[in-house]
């Protein structure tokens, strides 16, 4: 029954029709109620179809496809397998939570402020769903737009303009390699296929999986992949807008730029399958690449007394170890990967949006100013440890089975960079910890800190759900892994 239903297009469909709802909505004040109802259906919609996904299937499901731009066989196309179904809810949870946060935050241009959300929550679960080359590049692209003018209108820092305005025309940039690679391709397709172009163009990611792609191509192909995702992941050194934006962007939504990880996502996706032999045979500068960007995250997290620039660096850190596992191209490699990057949106992204409550509250994030919070907001303290011990992979949060899989991999695969990788960790600890002491604990010395209230009603609701799931997955990690392992496995046996 519920393969008839077209559920994919209904989460694409439900953010952008609500969108439009709460621009012609003539109240400011319903576009919160109906913005976090979307979200909520949202939400639903997504879980019915991780309910209707067989996980002892491998390949895609629930697909959808109609004609697009039928000349150049352009198709509207998507579908979900093992490795994107999961990021469907769990999407629309971190949307559930940004849309809370902001709830008396966004005073200027509501409307405008949720509408905007709405349609990046379209966009980025366009990402994860399509299957067609150029459809996923469209909603690549469209990304960019709502996040530029929520940083630019709704920042909190005086260059929120500038660091709005280099995200994009970074993105933008990046956007280039992609679109070639696509199209590079789509014109091998027609070679191989003999058919005369347009007809033999063909952008669908599964007929691209079948074509036999040259070796020297293939590298061509993947290192343009591979720069094209890298500045979205973001990949040591293409990750220096991202500490700009945490600091500078709005504060709740810092928890989309942390919490969403869909370089990663693009590179299991799209830039292994398809060019396997090439990302082989550059396994070295994957390993590299992650390897140095862990290392450099956790040394910058560690100088830093910002909770927002420690967050920012410590994502390029723990993104670093999720490369490292790609490069493994091994089954416990990729489910670890799969898995720190859906943990990604629940503890990264928890912690950002705990970072918002609290900057709303004391109107800083500034850790020598926010010592002894735990004496007024205790109930903040407690959920910001517990999203805290899961980035670090503390055992019982869902941290733990990825980080361990990531780890193991990793030394089995590349021993020098996984021995570095584990003294990467062991610093990713101390700052971590250490950002929790000195926001939390020691002398109240601040009157801010002093009057401020715990979390509210909804907050702590909303806080509550992303600390049941990091336990949940962190005492009953198989209840993931079992949907990612059988794509998993199909994935490196492509890669072999």
């Amino acid at each position: 029954m519920m393969d008839r239903i077209p559920l994919l297009s209904l989460l694409l469909l439900t953010p952008v029709a609500a969108a439009a709802l709460i621009w012609l909505w003539p109240r400011e004040r319903a576009a919160r109620v109906l913005a976090l109802a979307a979200a909520a259906l949202e939400l639903a919609l997504a879980a019915a179809v991780v309910a209707a996904f067989d996980a002892a299937d491998p390949g895609f499901q629930q697909v959808e496809r109609s004609e697009w731009i039928p000349t150049l066989n352009v198709q509207f196309l998507v579908g979900v397998d093992g490795i994107s179904v999961l990021f469907l809810p769990l999407t629309a949870l971190l949307f559930a939570g940004v849309i809370v946060a902001s709830w008396n935050s966004a005073r200027v241009m509501p409307r405008l402020y949720f509408s905007l959300l709405l349609l990046q929550l379209a966009a980025t679960v366009g990402v994860f769903c399509a299957l067609d080359t150029l459809l996923f590049f469209l909603f690549w692209e469209l990304s960019l737009v709502p996040l530029y003018f929520l940083v630019s209108l709704w920042g909190v820092g005086p260059k929120r303009r500038f660091v709005a305005s280099k995200y994009t025309l970074v993105m933008l940039g990046s956007g280039v390699p992609l679109l070639l690679a696509f199209v590079v391709l789509a014109f091998n397709h027609a070679a191989a296929s003999g058919v005369a172009l347009p007809a033999g163009l063909a952008f669908d990611l599964p007929t691209l999986l079948e074509t036999p792609v040259a070796p020297r191509l293939q590298l061509i192909v993947f290192v343009l992949l591979l720069l094209g995702f890298a500045a979205k992941t973001p990949l040591f050194p293409l990750h220096t807008w991202l500490p700009g934006v945490a600091l500078e962007g709005p504060v709740a939504v810092g928890a989309l730029f942390v919490g969403l990880k869909l370089g990663v996502y693009g590179l299991i996706r799209f830039a292994v399958p398809l060019a396997p032999a090439a990302a082989r045979d550059l396994h070295w500068l994957l390993a590299g690449l992650g390897t140095i960007g862990l290392l450099a995250g956790a040394v910058a997290a560690l100088a830093q007394s910002n909770l927002r620039r420690t967050l920012a660096y410590a994502g390029v850190s723990h993104v670093g170890l999720v490369v490292l596992g790609i490069a493994s191209f091994s089954v416990q490699g990729l489910q670890g990967a799969v898995l720190q990057t859906l943990n990604f949106t629940l503890a990264a992204g928890g912690l950002f949006l705990l970072t918002g409550i609290l900057h709303r509250r004391t109107g800083s994030t500034d850790t020598r100013s926010l010592g002894g919070a735990v004496s007024t907001m205790p109930r903040l303290a407690g959920f910001f440890l517990l999203f805290t011990l899961s980035s670090i992979g503390v055992p019982g949060t869902a941290g733990f089975p990825a980080e361990l899989l990531l780890l193991t991999s990793a030394l089995t695969s590349h021993t020098g960079a996984g021995l570095a990788a584990l003294f990467g960790m062991v610093i990713g600890a101390a700052y971590a910890l250490g950002m929790v002491r000195r926001a939390f604990f020691g002398p109240l010395t601040n009157p801010a800190v002093a009057q401020a209230s715990d979390l509210l009603r909804g907050e702590f609701v909303l806080a509550a759900v992303f600390a049941f799931v990091i336990l949940a997955v962190g005492f009953f990690p198989s209840l993931l892994l079992d949907v990612i392992a059988p794509a998993a496995r199909a994935w490196v046996m492509r890669g072999g």
